[in-house]
């Protein structure tokens, strides 16, 4: 602990002479899965990218003791070693525990044990004056629950303890073809019910054409079957094996996938959100070109290209969560008929908060016995199919709007359209002020401030691009770039800053 200990000193320290000043600060972690524009450079930076080890496994309380940079992958491997597995491991092996906890994120266990900041029993947090504060369900729970999906705007998060369960080596893992959203949406309730269950999650190929996916985690493959793989070259990609043996079935399937495998089926091609890529660059989708190009498929690397080629601002890139039932079945018709984006990813989480004095922070609500216990989530990942930017910003719009409608909230990972008037209509501001005025927060940007659109943050960014402008929007030299960069690697986030500056404006190289 002690090389810890030390990380966070120094991280006080530097708090200490931002909060002098009353200057806000942006925090480098080293790694990204946000599609929003950020603005980082040497001078308003607080770097915690060192905090990435995973300190302790308790095999008896079932615990992992992390630093908050740790991905999904290095925390997957240490408990496994346990013969232990995170409540809930999102889709991505380079998520970050801090990320997950600061940010908002679930999975398909999330329909058993919430999103994933609900399995974390405590933290350790540099408060914005320098302070160091511990903080769990029941000590400081306005703290813990206020430092929960507030995207560091409450302080930085250097310490968590994670919950686990015992694992297995199988995802006993059942796909139900359903031939409508509403038959889809009563299956996954019906899956939710029973408590055998361990995830849930669907794909929507189409209106008419959807899979719902349910599992348990299993011991042992029965006699003749073969396990079921998603993670290496030659292996599937996990929707298209779904997409093409549901299409051919008159009854269930039932697959035993390897637990890595099942926890990480999305990597490879990002969900789907890689065949765009392949369609921009007018190549061939097919299981070779797969193959060949396997080493830029997988999440890590496509987020590193989307940042650095801007081409998110051609993509609707949204999670929102509406209440299950009719809620959902509306949502769902207004989507196939405005937005028309297929395939589309549907996962039921537990938002409702089962601790004691959990009515804190931005989702305060979550904690009320009258809010809705569960939530539908639908990822909605794709190309606008006509129009530039302008309509990207109105069906961006739209969506805020008709998730406003119907009681749900969106995920604030990805593009923020809101006005603030409309943000605050969305989220409860009076808890979230009220943790943020009790811990030396106040005079931070607020968590609008920092996940809306930030549109002169993008023209920046895009002036300090080294494409030549007249490059720099033209099809394929702005995808190129993004490949480019992707495979050259390095530090994309962290924008040297020329300067000659000292104090609590300068970062010294590490």
């Amino acid at each position: 602990m002690e090389a810890h200990n030390d990380a966070v000193a120094s991280i006080s320290e530097r708090l200490q002479q931002f909060y002098a000043q009353r200057q806000p600060f942006r925090v480098y972690h080293g790694s990204t899965n946000s599609t929003r524009t950020t603005e980082k450079n040497r001078d308003n930076t607080v770097d915690t990218s060192k905090l990435n080890r995973v300190l302790e496994i308790d095999r008896a309380k079932k615990t992992a003791l992390v630093e908050p940079n740790v991905p999904m992958d290095m925390l997957l491997d240490a408990t496994l070693k346990n013969d232990l597995v995170p409540l809930v491991v999102m889709e991505f092996p380079g998520i970050t525990v801090g990320g997950g906890f600061s940010g908002s994120a679930g999975e398909s266990s999330s329909c058993r044990h919430g999103p994933f900041d609900s399995t974390i029993n405590r933290i350790e947090i540099v408060l914005p004056n320098g302070d160091v504060a511990r903080a769990s369900k029941t000590e400081k729970p306005d703290l813990f629950w206020g430092a929960a999906s507030a995207f560091g705007t409450v302080g930085i998060v250097t310490l968590l303890e994670v919950q686990l369960r015992d694992a297995k080596d199988f995802v006993e893992l059942t796909h139900y073809p359903c031939g409508s959203f509403s038959d889809a949406n009563k299956k996954i309730q019906e899956e939710v019910a029973n408590p055998a269950v361990e995830f849930v999650d669907g794909i929507a190929f189409s209106a008419n054409s959807l899979v719902i996916c349910s599992g348990r985690l299993v011991d042992a493959i029965p006699s003749g079957h073969k396990p079921r793989r998603y993670l290496r070259r030659q292996d599937p990609w996990f929707y298209l094996d779904v997409q093409k043996r549901a299409a051919k079935a008159k009854q269930p399937i039932v697959d035993h996938v390897p637990l890595r495998d099942y926890l990480f089926r999305w990597d490879r091609g990002g969900f789907w959100v890689a065949r765009y890529a392949f369609q921009y660059f007018l190549t061939p989708f097919n299981r070779i070109t797969r193959r060949a190009l396997d080493s830029f498929m997988h999440a890590r690397v496509m987020y590193h290209a989307l940042h650095k080629s801007g081409l998110s601002d051609t993509y609707i890139i949204q999670d929102v969560g509406v209440p299950p039932g009719a809620a959902a079945d509306r949502f769902h018709r207004w989507a196939d008929a405005a937005l028309h984006i297929y395939p589309i990813w549907l996962c039921p989480i537990r938002v409702r908060r089962d601790a004691p004095d959990a009515a804190h922070g931005l989702h305060a609500d979550f904690a009320s016995p009258a809010s809705p216990e569960y939530m539908l989530n639908f990822g909605i990942w794709g190309p606008l199919r006509q129009g530039g930017y302008p309509e990207l910003v109105r069906l961006n719009r739209a969506i805020e709007r008709e998730v406003g409608e119907l009681g749900g909230k969106k995920t604030l990972y990805a593009q923020v359209y809101y006005t603030e008037a409309e943000f605050w209509d969305t989220y409860d501001r009076a808890a979230y002020d009220a943790v943020r005025e009790r811990y030396h927060a106040a005079h931070l940007p607020s968590v609008y401030d920092k996940v809306r659109v930030d549109e002169d943050a993008k023209r920046r960014a895009l002036e300090g691009s080294r494409v030549p402008a007249v490059l720099r929007r033209v099809w394929p030299f702005q995808g190129l770039y993004g490949v480019y960069k992707a495979w050259r690697g390095g530090d994309y986030l962290l924008q040297a800053k020329k300067s000659t500056r000292s104090g609590p404006g300068s970062l010294s190289k590490q």
